[in-house]
């Protein structure tokens, strides 16, 4: 489905006086908001290939219709996103769910949409049909040197992808740990998967880097052999200046402070990126800032502190994505919804009084330093997002707008109700 530039402007247009009205009461009390709007614009979040499709459960899967049925489908979908809200320039592929069968004709599509190419992911968690050695028992880490080097070629033919496509990351997330206790030896299963993570380090590009994500728990119940951000950066430390921790939001352990985990890894200069999602639980991958709404403004306020403190374009110099599962609601209206939680929690941070925090906390006047901070979290940054999109060339209201132009009905037209997204 192709989205015309005259439906956003008629529909900005109907919009233009009530945005004018809050936006300028808004503006009013920032002193710094030409500064504040031109970071929304520059910031971008990539949408991750496989969340365009109607997510499961391990008891079931429920398809919504009109899914994209190929990686040319996913990225028009994608285009569609970025089209609204100016804010999701960017796809991350995960291969082997989604190998491009032509690159010059992948990368022109998605210049077409104004699309780069994110990090790529590599899949070593399950079997693929036709593969000789199975990861049921790790990948990485497996007693067998067969099936580890089954995962060091996947990862570097993985990176081969991403240089076709003009991407310069590549994630490494590893299923690979234990169910019961005496399964495993902790520390030959460790030494094994940064034997593996060498070769796949060797591999890349000079300007490549390679996230290392952590995961508390799921699929194994015991033990994961990466299974937190120490562990992550241990692995990172050890393979050298092209290496990075990627923060997931939701694998972490439950109250686990996230913003003091992000402040660490930013002061040692090896925090590489971030995977957006939301819990209440565990590992629930739910909308961004769907259930804690304060945590993502929190974490948001230490990225903002910590990069600004190493001179970092905020932009670029870490990896944005969203991982959700999207079980319940359309994928697009989620991926939305979720985009515009992160840009208002981005907001946020950018207007928090630094000069009065700091010296909040230099008094130890801690109620002064609370105060501070929910000031800047309570104060209504919608009206400053939609000036951003809506400078950038996209919708005031991004999901009232999918929704008027009916994209989910026209996308079912064009594909039938019973498609299924490729690698769900």
């Amino acid at each position: 489905m192709q989205l015309e530039k005259y439906k956003i402007d008629e529909f900005n247009h109907r919009q233009q006086a009530q945005h004018t009205r809050r936006f300028e009461f808004l503006a009013e009390g920032l002193s710094n908001v030409e500064d504040v709007l031109q970071k929304l614009v520059d910031f971008q979040i990539a949408i991750p290939s496989w969340a365009l499709g109607t997510g499961g459960t391990r008891f079931g899967r429920f398809s919504g219709g009109g899914e994209p049925r190929s990686l040319e489908e996913k990225i028009e979908d994608v285009g569609l996103l970025h089209a609204l809200n100016r804010s999701s320039g960017a796809i991350s592929l995960h291969i082997p769910w989604d190998i491009p069968q032509d690159y010059k004709a992948t990368r022109a599509l998605a210049a077409q949409y104004g699309l780069k190419f994110d990090a790529v992911n590599s899949n070593t968690f399950q079997d693929q049909p036709g593969q000789k050695q199975s990861y049921k028992f790790g990948s990485m880490q497996h007693v067998d040197r067969a099936v580890r080097q089954q995962a060091i070629d996947h990862n570097i033919e993985v990176i081969k992808h991403g240089i076709e496509l003009g991407s310069e990351s590549l994630t490494v997330w590893l299923a690979d740990g234990s169910s019961f206790p005496g399964q495993l030896n902790f520390r030959k299963a460790f030494q094994n998967t940064l034997e593996c993570l060498h070769e796949v380090y060797a591999a890349l590009p000079d300007n490549w880097k390679v996230y290392v994500e952590y995961k508390a728990f799921e699929p194994n119940f015991y033990s994961t052999t990466v299974g937190d951000w120490g562990q992550s950066l241990l692995y990172a430390n050890k393979l050298g200046p092209k290496a990075y921790t990627l923060v997931d939001l939701g694998h972490h352990l439950p109250n686990a402070n996230i913003e003091q985990i992000v402040a660490l890894l930013l002061m040692e200069g090896k925090l590489g990126g971030f995977h957006f999602n939301d819990s209440k639980y565990s590992d629930d991958d739910l909308t961004a800032g769907s259930i804690k709404p304060y945590q993502l403004f929190l974490i948001f306020n230490e990225l903002v502190e910590g990069m600004d403190a190493r001179g970092m374009n905020h932009a670029t110099d870490l990896g944005w994505m969203i991982d959700a599962s999207h079980n319940l609601k359309d994928p697009l209206e989620d991926l939305l919804q979720s985009v515009q939680a992160i840009m208002i929690a981005y907001a946020q941070s950018l207007i928090v009084d630094r000069v009065a925090l700091h010296e909040a906390q230099q008094q130890n006047d801690v109620a002064r330093a609370q105060e501070i901070l929910q000031d800047a979290f309570r104060t209504d940054v919608r009206p400053l997002v939609a000036e951003a999109q809506l400078r950038a060339g996209g919708a005031v209201n991004a999901l009232q707008l999918y929704r008027q132009l009916k994209v989910r009905e026209n996308l079912v037209q064009e594909r039938g109700l019973k498609t299924v997204s490729s690698g769900l």
